[in-house]
């Protein structure tokens, strides 16, 4: 995993910059993501084929209602559905993707209009939306995708995603708006409701 800066050291990341970007490395970084996106795959296929049932004697239930299946169906495949070791393992890998390939290709300038934070993985949005990202990147460079599919996450999936990350008034709003200045800062969003919903021309205590 690619070290994230610690914001309690003030530790100023330096700025991507693409100038002095060695192709050849950028395509084995690429390579070897790719590699890594179809042996994940052939694991999760090979998990996910169960073995067919060995039938045993007894009775027969035949007459009877099946009971539940198992809850879940299989290990889940986004990361907010994870948690302890699972979710560190995956926000690793998910690190290295975003170190590796999408800052280098895509991590266009930081301005006060497109803001970023070297913090990235300590903001559950920016967590959820990278890993969704990601995930369709996996499925849109398979060969089964076809040759349309890189120009179909463009434009599906990474568009989108950029704009909404950074956006003025997205996640990062209140983190790094210039490069020489590095910062992070979480904004607090909407409290879950558990009051009840006022009656028609009644107004709340406050």
């Amino acid at each position: 995993m690619s070290d994230s800066p610690d914001p309690s050291t003030g530790e100023i990341p330096e700025p991507v910059r693409m100038t002095d970007l060695d192709l050849a490395d950028l395509s084995a970084s690429v390579r070897r993501l790719i590699d890594q996106s179809q042996e994940q795959a052939r694991v999760l296929d090979h998990l996910a084929a169960d073995p067919p049932p060995i039938p045993l004697p007894g009775p027969d239930f035949g007459g009877f209602a099946p009971g539940p299946g198992p809850a879940g169906g299989g290990e889940p495949l986004f990361i907010m559905a994870m948690e302890g070791q699972a979710y560190e393992s995956e926000l690793d890998a998910l690190t290295d993707w975003v170190d590796d390939l999408l800052l280098p290709v895509y991590g266009r300038e930081i301005t006060s209009s497109t803001p970023w934070c070297p913090w990235w993985d300590q903001h559950p949005e920016a967590v959820a939306r990278l890993h969704a990202l990601w995930l369709a990147w996996q499925q849109h460079i398979d060969p089964e995708a076809g040759p349309s599919g890189p120009s179909t996450w463009h434009r599906d999936h990474l568009d989108h995603t950029m704009a909404q990350l950074r956006a003025p008034g997205g996640p990062f709003a209140a983190c790094t708006t210039n490069p020489s200045r590095p910062a992070h800062r979480l904004l607090p969003g909407p409290k879950p409701t558990t009051d009840p919903v006022p009656i028609t021309g009644h107004t709340q205590a406050a």
